[in-house]
């Protein structure tokens, strides 16, 4: 099956009443790829061929436009940072199924302090080494990495290893370079 463009995204429609929803189960690096083959959970072979959407400019193509007449327009555009694809992307939809792309469950340590002192200790360590963090309300998320463990026993926070699947992509939040 050859998919050239999203169709839409599920949103918070994970299951939907009639119809199967079959999923193609990203990494990160591989959502900001147009082209790839993968099967879904239910073994549908799909190659992905995206075609470029409003930011071309960025990139080179061979037919030599001159790009600055829309440089604008994607302001609008849902996909930010030029990724074409997003956790929940709708890559195909029939009467009976659609098949849409998530991410993969990571190995993570969430931890959680108990107090000030401890996230700040933690938050300070983490950013010492760029460590990429998500801080949830009384959690912090980093990629599972043992030679974290031996940090966090150090700052004598708690912590527990597990698996996550994640919408957004694994940076800090809240400022980009």
């Amino acid at each position: 099956m050859l998919i050239t463009k999203v169709i839409g995204n599920i949103g918070t429609e994970e299951e939907i009443a009639g119809k199967q929803t079959e999923w193609i189960e990203l990494d990160w690096e591989e959502l900001s790829k147009r082209i790839l083959r993968k099967e879904t959970d239910q073994g549908t072979d799909v190659a992905l061929s995206l075609k470029q959407q409003e930011d071309d400019h960025d990139h080179h193509d061979d037919h030599g436009h001159d790009h600055d007449d829309h440089d604008h327009h994607d302001d609008h555009d849902h996909h930010h940072e030029h990724q074409p694809l997003q956790y929940g992307d709708i890559l195909f939809e029939d009467d009976s199924r659609r098949i849409a792309v998530r991410t993969k469950m990571e190995p993570v340590i969430v931890i959680s302090p108990k107090n000030m002192t401890e996230m700040g200790k933690t938050a300070f360590e983490l950013g010492n080494r760029h460590t990429p963090a998500l801080i949830e309300e009384n959690e912090v998320i980093v990629r599972a990495d043992h030679t974290l463990n031996k940090l966090l026993d150090e700052v004598g926070v708690a912590y527990e290893t597990t698996e996550r699947r994640f919408k957004q992509p694994f940076k800090y939040r809240g400022h980009s370079h």
